[in-house]
């Protein structure tokens, strides 16, 4: 058992600490802010709350975070090419210019102290190709601070956010997007009762990746897939999974699809004990119980 909360106990905790009515809201604001432990005003702008709580405060902040990475330059280097890569191992070192051997003892450095996660693909690919590991931030927010803050050090100490918030502008839509499938994952492990999920994570080689692939305690294996776009989660989608997993050479049991934005009425017409349909609304599901023994202890300052 991991030392570190999960995605699901800092989500828990931060809708407990900081009473959320509004789901997507939530979702989206946990993204910069979650796992730090901070009360956030609900009813301000995301953009005020992230110049108010975190441009101003960038030296406090900044000294608390190289407290962790010892202010190793390669660290931080794979820190920001994991936040704004694909997280595969490989592009990070690519991206960030670092040979294998100093990129993965740095990495191995920044998961045991908490700030990374190495994650593997389910089941190995079919033509057992080496395929590189993937990489998650521990804490939401440390993923936004090296993506959108770290970067432009030099503007925000002298007061000056015009890049942060230009870069932020242009990656804003959609930056949730990945915890919404973490947080999906959590649904479906749920939604599994009678033959509980024993492994869940995701699928990927060279040319496939599959958002969600679970075992389930009797050996039966579930994908699925995340939609998030305004449109509305069709019979492709299901169609274009059900070609991957089987290009995966992957025996599928049951399918599930997430879609932020609802379902086509084709699609609805399919659903069965073969095809589960999870939508925004049933993330809710996670956030039931909230009780003062959700809130995690935290040790780091409040901003």
């Amino acid at each position: 058992m991991s030392k570190y909360p999960t995605l699901l106990q800092q989500f828990r905790s931060f809708c407990f600490q900081n009473n959320v009515t509004d789901l997507d809201q939530a979702i989206e604001y946990f993204a910069v802010f979650g796992g730090m432990g901070w009360a956030v005003n609900m009813s301000k702008s995301l953009d005020f709350l992230i110049e108010k709580k975190i441009l101003k405060n960038y030296r406090y902040i900044h000294g608390d975070i190289t407290r962790i990475t010892k202010s190793n330059n390669i660290h931080h280097l794979l820190l920001s090419a994991i936040s704004t890569g694909d997280r595969r191992e490989h592009s990070a070192f690519k991206k960030a210019n670092v040979g294998r051997n100093v990129g993965e003892n740095s990495i191995d450095f920044l998961v045991d102290n908490g700030l990374l996660i190495v994650e593997k693909s389910i089941e190995k690919p079919v033509a057992d190709e080496e395929v590189s590991e993937k990489l998650l931030f521990a804490q939401p927010f440390m993923r936004f601070w090296f993506s959108a803050v770290s970067p432009y050090y030099k503007g925000i100490k002298e007061g000056d956010y015009k890049e942060v918030k230009e870069r932020w502008g242009h990656m804003q839509q959609g930056f949730s997007d990945h915890i919404l499938q973490q947080l999906t994952m959590e649904l479906v492990k749920n939604s599994f009762v009678e033959d509980p999920i024993k492994s869940i994570g995701s699928y990927w080689d060279k040319n496939i990746e599959i958002d969600i692939l679970a075992k389930t305690k009797s050996g039966k294996m579930v994908a699925g897939l995340c939609k998030y776009s305004k449109a509305k989660a069709g019979k492709n989608e299901l169609a274009k999974l059900k070609e991957d997993c089987k290009k995966a050479e992957l025996d599928i049991d049951t399918y599930v699809i997430f879609s932020k934005n609802k379902f086509s009425n084709e699609l609805k017409k399919e659903k069965s004990e073969d095809l589960k349909l999870f939508a925004l609304r049933n993330i809710r599901s996670l956030l039931e119980g909230l009780n003062p023994k959700d809130l995690l202890v935290h040790t780091n300052k409040k901003y």
